[in-house]
Parts: structure tokens; C-alpha cells; sequence
């Protein structure tokens, strides 16, 4: 055997060991997930049991979702700038016949109204699905007011359901993700967003919810996740998560100033000419995320342009980068919008300073005055919102 810093390795296959066997090597790797699931179960406000480890936050959208729906409830409600892991799962149940599915449209500052959400529920409701943050736009949504919406309706109704799911994915390095204090039953969580961590995520699930797996082949992950555990990627994520918890209010007050700072260049940008738009609430927002609109300049021109010169953005969500459509985010806040207007996202990260944000806007200019002369023969409005 070769001993790594971590656990044992298989000296012939390289492999971790497997936290299911009862040998030497396989009962280590067993306490090292177990320290994980601690270890995420307390940043959580949760008990260890409660946590599933994933792949990341499309299986558990899809495990929260489904396994909800296939305990026989058939109503869904949800809102209409939620990522595509929970809409497409959503719809695709709808498809099958196995669940109904109300999408409540959010303001156009790209918040969700609790009221509407609470007005959306019926009788056979089994969940309400809403995301902390936006990955897109960056807005926060109203965690607190939509469970309390939630529970008033339960009581009045006299039910013990829907329960409340959090896409928490985009929120997991700045905001309160205490399950308790948000009034959450299930929150999705990826290290995908979290620097240093391994491709591993996790649900929270409350300890009362019966869920019903949606992979067979196992009975790991309390029977809900079948599949050998990633030790060494699950590992990486809790510590990850754990590192970023103890630095997020202040790493939330430094990219908080120097976004606010890009909103303040981009308004002398904005005056030449050029109609930008920002897009989302600018105070209930991810202090990361600077979300913008350049009418009649298309948003992947835009992407390579700002590539060419060492800026990578986006034009929207990942998942939905080829597709050639409008962003249904977009869509949500502002019907008006049409493919050729480019929209682009600026995320700063821990290594991000007052000059990077200066060079980024630098660049912005030159590349907005070049293209403007391509697809802008006159003078537009500028509208900043």
C-alpha cells in the first residue's frame, strides 16, 4: 500500500479506497467522509445524517426534486429565473404526467415577490423550489420571507407540506446558509462555486423528508445516492466550504466595493454613446456579480473580444452557453430583449483588485468603440437601470 497525505491509496490502481469496506484502508476512507459530513452538517446548521454527497448541484436538484415527487404529490411551484437543473427537471416531470408545475415570474429587479409565491400554492403543493442567488444576474432572493409565506400557509391549511428546496450553489462562498435561520428543508450545495474544492456537492435534507432515490445500484449516502463515494473530491469540498465560510463577510464587504466601484466606471463608459443596461437589483445582489446589456452588439462577440484581450465573462449560464437563445434570465426581467443584445458577466474572485477593474473597464471602451461602428450606424439612448 502507498500512503498519500490524505488517505491510503491502492498502490496497483491508484484508486482511494472504498468507505464501504471493512478493511484497514477502507474503515480510513470511511472516517474521512464521515469528518466531511460533519464538517458540512455544521456550516449547515444541520446533523450529519441530513447531508448527501453528490456530484454537485444538478444531482442535487434533481434528487430533491424528484425524490419529492416521487412520494406521490404532483405540484411544483417554482420561479422563472431558476437554473435549468431545476426547471428542466420540473418540466420534465410535467412531461411525464407526474407533477404540475406554477412559475411564478420575478420582478423586473430579478426578485421573487413571497406573496406570489405564497398565491401560487394549491392544496396537493408538495414543494416550493427558489434559489438563494442567481447565477446570472446575482440577485438575492427573499429565503426567509418566502419559508415564512410557507409556513403561514401550511397552518392555515392545517398540512405538513410542500417543504421548501434552496439552490443554495451560488450563495455557498458569501451568504448565511444556515438551514435553520433560512427556514430551508433541502439546499443544494456545489463546490463547483467554491474555490479549491473537488468536483463533489451535497443536500441538505431534513431529517423527516422521505425521499426516494433516482440512481439505483447501492445503498450508500443513506440509500439515497447509490455509487462509491469520491472521498478525496468530498474531502477537498468540505474543507473548501468550510475555508470559505470563515472568510465570506469579509471577502463579501471587499468585492462589494470594488463591484460597486464597476457600476460606477461603467456610467462614464455608458455616456458615449452606448446604451448599457445593468441587469438585476444593484443592492440585493451577489457582491461577485456586475451583469450588463449592450443593445445591438451580440453577447458572443462580446465574449471573444473581451478572451482576446484576458478578460473571460460570460454570456450566460454555462449550461446554456451553445444553445444560440436569448438567456430565459434575461428574458424573465426584461421581455424586450433580443438575441443581438449582448449580455455579458463580469465575476470577480478573491484575487480580484481595484486594477483589474480598472483594465477591465479600459478594455470594454475600446472593444465598445470599435464594434460600434460595425453595428451602430447612429446614436442610441443610453438607459442605465
Amino acid at each position: 500500500m502507498l500512503k498519500s497525505n490524505k488517505i491510503y491509496l491502492d498502490y496497483a490502481s491508484g484508486a482511494s479506497p472504498n468507505p464501504s469496506s471493512i478493511h484497514a484502508s477502507g474503515v480510513k476512507a470511511k472516517k474521512k467522509l464521515e469528518d466531511a459530513r460533519t464538517k458540512v452538517a455544521r456550516i449547515l446548521g444541520a446533523r450529519p445524517d441530513e447531508i448527501i454527497f453528490t456530484s454537485g448541484g444538478t444531482e442535487s436538484n434533481n434528487l430533491a426534486i424528484q425524490g419529492i415527487i416521487s412520494v406521490s404529490f404532483s405540484h411544483i411551484v417554482t420561479t422563472n429565473i431558476e437554473h435549468v437543473s431545476v426547471l428542466e427537471t420540473c418540466r420534465m416531470l410535467e412531461r411525464r404526467g407526474l407533477a404540475k408545475v406554477s412559475i411564478v415570474p420575478v420582478e423586473r429587479n430579478g426578485i421573487v415577490d413571497p406573496k406570489k409565491i405564497k398565491n401560487a400554492m394549491r392544496e396537493n403543493t408538495a414543494l416550493v423550489s427558489v434559489m438563494c442567488a442567481n447565477n446570472e444576474i446575482g440577485t438575492i432572493q427573499p429565503i426567509r420571507e418566502i419559508a415564512k409565506e410557507i409556513r403561514h400557509w401550511k397552518k392555515e391549511k392545517r398540512k405538513d407540506f410542500p417543504f421548501f428546496h434552496v439552490d443554495a450553489v451560488q450563495a455557498s462562498n458569501y451568504l448565511d446558509l444556515d438551514t435553520a435561520r433560512l427556514g430551508a428543508d433541502m439546499m443544494s450545495i456545489s463546490g463547483s462555486k467554491i474555490p479549491g474544492s473537488g468536483g463533489a456537492g451535497a443536500l441538505y435534507k431534513k431529517r423527516e423528508i422521505s425521499l426516494r432515490p433516482i440512481m439505483a445500484g447501492g445503498d450508500q449516502e443513506m440509500g439515497l445516492r447509490p455509487g462509491t463515494e469520491n472521498v478525496e473530491a468530498i474531502v477537498q469540498f468540505a474543507d473548501a466550504f468550510e475555508l470559505a465560510q470563515k472568510i465570506k463577510d469579509k471577502e463579501f464587504k471587499r468585492l462589494e466595493k470594488l463591484r460597486d466601484y464597476f457600476f460606477t466606471e461603467l456610467e462614464k463608459v455608458s455616456k458615449r454613446h452606448f446604451d448599457i443596461k445593468k441587469n438585476g437589483d444593484l443592492k440585493n445582489r451577489l457582491p461577485n456579480n456586475i451583469n450588463i446589456t449592450v443593445k445591438n452588439i451580440p453577447s458572443d462577440l462580446l465574449v471573444i473580444e473581451l478572451s482576446e484581450k484576458g478578460i473571460m465573462v460570460s454570456g450566460k449560464s454555462a449550461c446554456r452557453a451553445k444553445d444560440g437563445k436569448v438567456s430565459h434570465v434575461l428574458q424573465a426581467i426584461d421581455k424586450n430583449i433580443k438575441k443581438e443584445d449582448g449580455a455579458v458577466r463580469f465575476s470577480l474572485g478573491s484575487d480580484t483588485t481595484k486594477k483589474d477593474i480598472d483594465t477591465a473597464i479600459k478594455v470594454l471602451s475600446e472593444i465598445l468603440t470599435k464594434l460600434k461602428k460595425w453595428y451602430i450606424s447612429t446614436p442610441v439612448k443610453v438607459e442605465m437601470k
